[in-house]
């Protein structure tokens, strides 16, 4: 089991939403490699991966010692700015 850590916007963003879209979320990222992942593209996104749930996306990280960082979770439009 992976240690999964929120940075503080991402954890804003998640509490948002419905509790409905709140597990969704989550269950998702618990399920980590399963889904729709994709690695980011370009230099600004050197490690970052992409994970489709629905019409929100999620933005994390893997570090070194098997932690997971959730960066940002947004809609599909607003996620990526």
């Amino acid at each position: 089991m992976r240690k999964i850590t929120y940075l503080k916007s991402a954890y804003r963003t998640l509490k948002k939403y419905d509790k409905d879209a709140q597990s969704r979320i989550i269950k998702a990222i618990d399920s980590i490699p399963r889904g729709d992942i994709k690695k980011l593209k370009g230099r600004c996104y050197p490690d970052l991966f992409r994970l489709r749930v629905g019409k929100y996306r999620i933005i994390y990280s893997l570090s070194n010692d098997d932690e997971l960082i959730v960066a940002k979770i947004d809609t599909r439009g607003d996620v990526y700015k």
